[in-house]
């Protein structure tokens, strides 16, 4: 189910229609929320239902025997539990089908990977999945990070267990964010089941100003990659530099658009249902550095490492075990993604020379003992998005950039400045290098990168501009005013937000008709899969 299709509509109208007679009731209200999420997911991702109902019952459990185990080791054991459960789960089915080829490529064997799931579930429910592939499961990352934050929760004693399963089920499965977030940790959602229904006029009127920015949102981020930013990545050698850079910004304000478009209407729909979700997006595009542009883009997933990863394995202050062992675990990911063996003791000699330099050298040793954590946390937030040389550059580019901004704010002759142009210039830099980042995020190998590259160094074509603007006008308007609006200041954003949610519900439905009207008239074919169902 998209968000952009009038079926979700259709059965999101017949959800409410029913939820008006049960919303005054909690536990009912609960149960039938559990059923719709159930469903919803079941027709978003068929039979791997069975693998969120595993989650759900799993985690439930972990988290009851944390909470009545007296014994600090009891407890500990439980959450390894819970833990290694849960990212042997998301592991399988990101990175099993890799670890099969990275295999056969190391030993020159002939391993034939088996989808055991595939086999599962064609044997007890009679599809016919090929049992040689492996599909990934919508949402998968979403909803195992949102339930592992239950038990990591119930270990710190931060929350106490909730009173059934079926809370449980309704925590972790809630459809408005359950397919690509924003990621809900427990603490901040569990309290809210118990709570008595409430919505005021101004608060539906702002879900309903959110259903439609985002709906617009996409809308936009779908044509521009049909008509432009698809056509740069596919075939990069057909264009010019000047396309590939403006491919590149138009990128940018896609992903944005696509992804904060959907995390606006999931939070919307929570909303009228009763439950408020966090902000996922701040203006990322304003960020006026990496540090400030990370507390912006896709701040869940980004406070979710950082409470639950970079803060435990010792934050700023130094590396622990757990760095360690995380620098272990992604040196084995890059053996396995070069397939080379040699790699091995390339890095064996990498981390001695490091070492030894350290223990020369105090202010390196310093260094490493401060940053580490931060290039472990965005190295492994690549991975995350999943195995690929691609990602894994992508997420030690945005770390060694993280690093460079703290070591820069010490000697920045811009620090404390206000005035508009400073934060304009910075603002310009930061969204530069954020977007000649994402190349290795939307490229599908570092070939497309390279050639990529080669066009802007040999074949920029600047006397090709204004062609290139006439050309591709209606995509270079609509990324003109996609960035325009971005920049507005907040507190205009938040007057016109305001003013359209306390107008009459006539005012605001033929707003909506006209919106929805005009947006139609930028489709191209079929919707385009949100970006980030692929997480």
């Amino acid at each position: 189910m998209l968000f952009t299709q009038l079926f979700f509509w259709g059965f999101f109208v017949l959800v409410l229609g029913i939820y008006s007679a049960v919303y005054k009731f909690n536990r009912l209200r609960t149960l039938y929320l559990l059923a719709v999420s159930l469903f919803f997911y079941f027709k978003t991702s068929g039979v791997f239902v069975v693998l969120l109902l595993f989650t759900i019952c799993s985690d439930y459990t972990w988290g009851f025997l944390i909470h009545r185990s007296k014994k600090n080791w009891a407890r500990k054991l439980f959450l390894s539990f819970s833990i290694i459960l849960n990212l042997s789960l998301l592991c399988y089915f990101k990175y099993a089908y890799f670890f099969a080829e990275s295999y056969n490529q190391i030993t020159g064997g002939d391993y034939t990977f088996l989808n055991h799931f595939a086999q599962f579930s064609n044997t007890f429910f009679g599809t016919e999945f090929s049992v040689d592939k492996l599909l990934l499961p919508v949402g998968v990352s979403f909803f195992t990070f949102q339930s592992l934050s239950y038990t990591i929760d119930m270990y710190r004693r931060k929350i106490t267990p909730v009173k059934t399963l079926f809370d449980y089920g309704f925590f972790v499965s809630f459809f408005p964010h359950l397919v690509a977030g924003p990621i809900v940790k427990a603490h901040d959602f569990i309290n809210q089941i118990y709570e008595p229904y409430k919505l005021t006029k101004q608060e539906f009127g702002m879900a309903l100003f959110w259903i439609i920015n985002g709906f617009s949102k996409k809308i936009i981020a779908d044509y521009m990659a049909v008509n432009f930013i698809d056509r740069i990545f596919d075939t990069p050698n057909l264009f010019s530099g000047i396309e590939t850079v403006l491919g590149i910004f138009a990128y940018s304000l896609q992903i944005y658009m696509d992804f904060s478009g959907y995390t606006d209407i999931a939070i919307a729909l929570a909303l009228i249902l009763g439950f408020r979700l966090k902000t996922n997006f701040n203006s990322p595009y304003k960020a006026t550095s990496v540090s400030d542009f990370w507390k912006r883009w896709h701040i869940s997933l980004s406070s979710w490492l950082q409470e639950y990863l970079y803060i435990p394995l010792g934050g700023n202050r130094t590396g622990t075990i757990g760095s360690y062992i995380a620098i272990l675990i992604i040196s084995a990911f890059l053996i396995l993604l070069s397939g080379k063996v040699f790699l091995i003791y390339a890095l064996l000699m990498l981390a001695a020379l490091t070492l030894l330099i350290a223990l020369i050298f105090k202010k390196v040793r310093k260094g490493i003992n401060t940053n580490i954590n931060l290039m472990v946390t965005m190295l492994l937030g690549g991975l995350w998005h999943g195995s690929s040389w691609l990602f894994i550059i992508w997420g030690g580019l945005n770390g060694i950039g993280l690093i460079i901004h703290k070591q820069w704010k010490k000697i920045s002759p811009f620090k404390g400045a206000e005035h508009w142009s400073v934060k304009f210039l910075l603002m310009l830099i930061t969204l530069t290098f954020i977007s000649f980042t994402r190349l290795f995020f939307r490229s599908s190998s570092l070939d497309v990168v390279n050639a990529i590259f080669e066009r802007i160094g040999s074949h920029f074509g600047a006397d090709l501009f204004l062609q290139i603007i006439m050309g591709y006008k209606n995509v270079m308007l609509l990324m003109l005013l996609g960035y325009i609006i971005h920049w507005l200041p907040e507190k205009t954003k938040t007057a016109y937000r305001h003013w359209f949610a306390s107008q009459s519900f006539l005012v605001m439905g033929i707003l909506i008709v006209t919106a929805v009207f005009v947006m139609y008239q930028l489709m191209s074919g079929e919707m385009q899969p949100f970006i980030y169902f692929q997480f």
